[in-house]
């Protein structure tokens, strides 16, 4: 994993965490209960981070102060830490035993289907398709079916997406947003990226949502708009979504950091 690839540096991470807590009694000796390790060498870590600037100590003595550098450290290794955790959980998730589907014709126990993605889902049909599954009970039409054994590859194209800064309320807001560029986005223009069509809509903000309901546009997603994004688009999804001012950067970071393509437009007037 690349934050703790050097030496001590989950050691650090832990060490910097339990100081950030703040805890005014907090001893070298706390530390190393919690964390399983020896003493000295709690010691020698934070000696360590004092030298680096993560923390602040008179005599290399409790109290422990964390810096604004060290906060900034645990910050950034925490958020890495997580996506790394959230990629290995949802690779474990391929190796379920079970797998829900939809079934897109009436299905019998013990047929082997095939399986394809569509607007996000899985679907499982009778037709040839480049993955496979058997069917574990009989199912009807539309509903899900259970399947196990599954093989081959599903084809599936990640989707893009499309990112529309709009104005802060300071900057007048949905008044001084670009109504008719928004509107050709939604519609037509992003066929220059070459994107077919638009899945899903996006609201990031109070701006956002009102310029949504200005041009009669259904809003999909107005929540946890960074993850929700991602998520579409490794489904194959192309989203549109609207970002008041500098809640772009957050964004754009998050989709690099997962590889998936995408466009800023400015819609300011």
């Amino acid at each position: 994993m690349k934050i703790f690839k050097k030496r001590g540096e989950m050691t650090h991470f832990q060490i910097l965490s339990e100081i950030s807590k703040q805890e005014p009694h907090l001893r070298q000796k706390d530390i190393a209960e919690r964390l399983g390790i020896t003493v000295q060498a709690v010691s020698e870590n934070i000696k360590t981070l004092i030298e680096e600037r993560y923390i602040t100590s008179k005599d290399g003595r409790a109290p422990y102060k964390i810096t604004q550098k060290g906060i900034s450290k645990v910050k950034k290794d925490a958020i890495s830490l997580r996506k790394y955790s959230d990629d290995v959980l949802e690779t474990m998730n391929y190796y379920k035993s079970i797998w829900p589907a939809i079934a897109t014709e009436d299905l019998k126990e013990g047929e082997n289907v095939g399986l394809f993605m569509e607007e996000g889902l899985l679907y499982a049909g009778k037709s040839k398709q480049s993955a496979n599954a058997e069917v574990l009970c009989d199912v009807k039409k539309g509903e899900d079916v259970p399947l196990s054994s599954l093989s081959g590859l599903i084809d599936l194209k990640v989707g893009q997406v499309i990112i529309v800064t709009v104005p802060t309320i300071k900057q007048g807001g949905s008044r001084n947003a670009d109504l008719e560029l928004i509107k050709s986005l939604y519609t037509s223009d992003f066929k220059k990226w070459g994107i077919e069509k638009i899945d899903r809509f996006g609201a990031m903000g109070t701006v956002s949502r009102s310029v949504a309901n200005k041009l009669s546009i259904p809003v999909d997603i107005e929540f946890a708009i960074s993850s929700s994004s991602i998520s579409a688009a490794k489904k194959g999804l192309n989203v549109l979504i609207l970002v008041v001012g500098d809640m772009a950067k957050g964004i754009i970071r998050r989709l690099e950091d997962d590889g998936i393509k995408y466009n800023v437009v400015d819609a300011h007037k």
